[in-house]
């Protein structure tokens, strides 16, 4: 703290004899030459352990450290590990008056330690300020932190902004509720229709740690489900920790808890509740006032008290991941909270990742399934349209719904509500020439065309620029289609094609979370499919293709994530629930959504990966930026023997009139990217070599500016 804080002018010429006494006798009797822990002039020393070790909020790597400031005796009480701290940082050796750090900006931190001694052989700064005496670090969330840091090389700060959500003074004064004795195990319910469901649940509420990877029935009892498995950890007398992908899914398990356990038994962690409840929430997590978590990624951080689950639904949704630094998913982050706390884990979803695969390939996780009786009783009737059937049908192929399509939309409608599924929001997002297929280009900047609901002119979708008098460079054309059709312009045409049926659409503008039981048409994006009352009485996959043709890795396996999610909210076949795809039928995904089969394509897929050394088989990073800082990085950078270097290959350019995406170049920079792989079990000195060079270059100041950065990401979910 400055000179302005302390007592009445005074240096140490203003000290009482008797204190200065004390400190020459203090000096005499220490054993080696440790830093002397100064205040603010004439202010008292805390008495025992008087120097701090902080860790200030800078989130830069190679500051990534503890550093030692001096305790003041008025600070002694309040300065406890785990608080919140103001510390001064930045000043030099050269701000040294009287023996005493002073200057420097202030920063935030957190109080890891008190210490008796400092290992730093210079002045040390006093603390400034305790922000808080409320201990929001504790041992175990500072130890979950590190290990994420050091997975994903990144900073302890930039993971503790994660996992500790911001102040809230008037939250932290009022007190949380006592904690409720635990409950009594719960029914097995709709475990049984699982072959080890029971067994499962029975271990939880024994107090074991089962680790299995779920592959639910459809339908929505997976809630409930998992409402069984958090009351059978509770009735253990430990806690238990879901993880979500969106505020729907947290609402639809925050209501199956309270149906079963009643108030006051869980907390909901999501963005959408307001910092100020976020954080009463937390703080009764911490306190131990109560024992389950329920909220999306953000609560994967949750300081749950004596961790008995870790759960994680549909683990392939982009929201388990972070968009901030050092980027950790929520899977691995809950798998890292599973191997510390010794807890049990629970991965469950209607689909099944490769990650999940690999965990039950390994041994690490048993699997938890139903019998192929069991799955066909509630899936429905999949049926499936490509490109043989479209030729046969050329007026349906230029509406892209064939006759099977309309059939099913018919049939349906007179038992309840359609689904239909379109991969691409909006009206018609991309154009092409009709008669060579050729993608509509603008002239001046070669974004893509796209068309208008009003029927106006077509427009740019970079720079916003209107065509009237397009033609195609290719071949002359004057006529166009649309190569990609939007959920509103789909809407549109389904409400031309029957008349009488209400259309509603759920997308980004408006995300629907239920639909009543009675006829209507349901226009829905991937991820944003209602409810259906009763379910639906069948669905529709459009363009499948689109989802399918994507340039990446996980290309099918994402697809059929998303099918299977939409089919999911179908009714059973026995009941009439058809679901009808548009896809190729031939296809690897395709077959698996037909035989409602995730796990055996999750299977496969993961074999093809080992032998091309792919993740997860494999551990990879991005590392991108300029064409000379990733050659640069990569020169300093003390990779593993083992490592492979991929690339560099050249990323596209981001337009100044798009929005731009977290990780991409500038507008304008021409960037590239390479990818490092490592064998498995070379994970963590791919991270710390990666760390390390990231450290080198920022203390150097070779990244300050965006231009000169390089972006490092470990296991990037995007990898072409």
């Amino acid at each position: 703290m400055s000179s302005e804080n302390g007592s009445g002018g005074g240096g140490g010429e203003g000290a009482p004899p008797e204190q200065l006494a004390l400190i020459r006798e203090s000096v005499r009797k220490a054993r080696e030459p440790r830093a002397k822990p100064r205040t603010w002039r004439g202010a008292a020393l805390a008495g025992r352990l008087p120097v701090a070790r902080v860790l200030v909020d800078k989130g830069v790597l190679h500051l990534d450290r503890y550093f030692d400031y001096a305790v003041p005796e008025e600070l002694d009480a309040d300065a406890q590990p785990g608080v919140r701290v103001r510390v001064r940082f930045g000043a030099g050796r050269h701000r040294v008056r009287e023996g005493r750090r002073e200057g420097g900006g202030l920063i935030d931190g957190f109080l890891i330690e008190r210490r008796a001694e400092s290992d730093y052989s210079g002045p040390l700064a006093a603390l400034a300020q305790v922000v808080s005496p409320e201990p929001v670090l504790s041992e175990e969330l500072l130890g979950l932190a590190r290990a994420v840091a050091d997975r994903y090389a990144g900073s302890l700060a930039d993971v503790l902004q994660l996992a500790v959500p911001p102040r809230s003074a008037r939250a932290e004064q009022r007190p949380s509720p006592e904690p409720l004795p635990p409950p009594g195990a719960p029914e097995t319910g709709s475990w049984a229709r699982y072959e080890r469901g029971a067994a499962f649940l029975e271990s939880l509420a024994s107090g074991g740690a089962p680790r299995a990877v779920w592959n639910a029935l459809p339908g929505p009892a997976w809630s409930e489900e998992i409402a069984r498995a958090v009351a059978a950890t509770l009735a253990s007398g430990r806690g238990a920790l879901v993880v979500l992908p969106d505020g729907r899914a947290v609402a639809r398990v925050d209501a199956a808890l309270t149906a079963l356990l009643g108030e006051g038994r869980h907390a909901v962690l999501t963005a959408d509740a307001g910092p100020e409840k976020r954080y009463r929430e937390w703080l009764a997590v911490r306190r131990g006032s109560v024992r389950a978590v329920v909220g999306t990624r953000a609560a994967m951080f949750a300081p749950v008290r004596d961790l008995g689950l870790v759960a994680i639904w549909d683990d392939g949704d982009d929201s388990h991941s972070e968009l901030h630094a050092p980027q950790p998913h929520a899977r691995e982050v809950l798998l890292l909270r599973a191997a510390l706390d010794k807890c049990g884990f629970l991965l469950g979803g209607w689909s099944c990742t490769v990650e999940a695969a690999q965990l039950v390939e390994s041994g690490w996780a048993r699997p938890l399934v139903a019998a192929r009786e069991q799955v066909r009783a509630v899936a429905p009737l999949v049926r499936t349209v490509g490109d043989t059937d479209l030729a046969r049908d050329e007026a349906a192929r230029a509406a892209r719904l064939p006759t099977l399509a309309w059939q099913a939309v018919r049939e349906g409608l007179r038992h309840g509500p359609v689904l239909v599924q379109v991969p691409r929001r909006g009206y018609v997002p991309r154009m092409a020439c009709a008669n060579c297929r050729a993608p509509a280009r603008c002239r001046h900047c070669s974004g893509p065309l796209e068309g208008q609901e009003s029927g106006a002119a077509l427009r740019c979708g970079w720079c916003g620029r209107e065509e009237s008098g397009w033609h195609c460079p290719e071949c002359g054309g004057f006529r166009l289609r649309a190569q990609v059709v939007g959920a509103r312009r789909t809407a549109e045409e389904l409400g031309r094609a029957f008349p009488a049926v209400p259309v509603r659409t759920s997308g980004r503008e408006q995300v629907l979370d239920t639909v009543p039981e009675a006829p209507a048409l349901i226009v829905s994006t991937p991820g944003a499919e209602p409810v259906a009352e009763g379910g639906y009485a069948a669905a529709l996959l459009l363009d499948g293709w689109a989802m399918l043709g994507r340039p990446d890795l996980r290309a099918g396996e994402d697809a059929l994530r998303r099918w299977i999610a939409a089919a999911a909210l179908v009714r059973p076949q026995g009941a009439g629930g058809t679901v009808v795809v548009v896809a190729e039928p031939t296809l690897r995904p395709v077959q698996a959504l037909v035989r409602w089969d995730p796990v055996g394509h999750a299977v496969r897929e993961l074999g093809e990966r080992a032998e091309l050394g792919f993740p997860p088989v494999s551990r990879m990073a991005a590392v991108s930026g300029t064409p000379e800082a990733v050659a640069e990085f990569l020169r300093m950078a003390e990779l593993p023997s083992q490592a492979q270097v991929l690339g560099p290959v050249p990323l596209p350019v981001t337009s100044a009139g798009r929005p731009r995406r977290v990780g991409a170049p500038p507008p304008g920079e021409h960037w590239e990217r390479a990818l490092v792989r490592v064998p498995p079990g070379s994970g963590a000195a791919l991270a710390s070599a990666l760390k390390a060079a990231q450290a080198a270059r920022t203390a150097r100041g070779a990244g300050a500016g965006e231009a000169a950065a390089v972006r490092v990401r470990i296991d990037p979910p995007d990898i072409g």
